[in-house]
């Protein structure tokens, strides 16, 4: 089953665009307003299902925090097991941490240091890719403990932003249902 046209357009109507949030000059995608909308969640899910049913995943890895909205149900979809990547100091036991650039310092993501073993099949899903640097820390901490990176999937893709390239400079691929330019 391939996502028709209108399906796509019905999700991206579903997306709420708020003007200069959170500063000025920045148009926010709130994915709130398609989670809420039970077709367009349904939609959503189907998605990424299709692009990974037959990919053999063990692992759904979601990002914190909207990465988990998608990667529970989907990692269920796919008789897989769910993986939390979270912000510092949330895992009750050992992890193992990765840190990345932003645009003004660094910020750290954490994994169970357990969670995943050597030769893993792992999916890394988050709501949205900006600029990447969350998804590629991500990706780095599922390849520390051995496990393999299937891809990285994404419903909202902002193509200025770059995020796809340095992923995919990574070796990884990227999967997204709805691209925007922002223009």
């Amino acid at each position: 089953m391939t996502m028709t046209m209108n399906e796509l357009d019905y999700v991206r109507s579903t997306v709420r665009q708020v003007p200069d949030f959170p500063k000025p000059g920045i148009l926010f995608l709130d994915i709130t307003t398609a989670t809420k909308d039970a077709k367009s969640m349904n939609l959503m899910i189907d998605f990424l299902y299709e692009k990974f049913k037959d990919e053999k995943i063990d692992y759904v890895a979601g990002i914190e925090s909207r990465g988990f909205i998608f990667g529970a149900p989907l990692a269920c979809r796919l008789n897989a097991g769910f993986v939390p990547i979270r912000k510092p100091n949330k895992l009750p036991a050992e992890t193992i941490k990765e840190s990345y650039s932003l645009e003004y310092g660094t910020d750290t993501i954490e994994i169970h240091a357990d969670a995943l073993k050597e030769n893993d099949r792992v999916l890394v899903i988050d709501d949205l890719l900006a600029t990447g640097g969350t998804a590629v820390a991500a990706c780095n901490l599922v390849k520390k403990v051995g496990a393999e990176v299937v891809a990285a999937a994404f419903i909202i893709e902002l193509d200025p932003l770059k995020g796809r390239e340095k992923i995919e400079a990574k070796g990884v691929n990227v999967v997204s249902m709805l691209n925007y330019d922002l223009d």
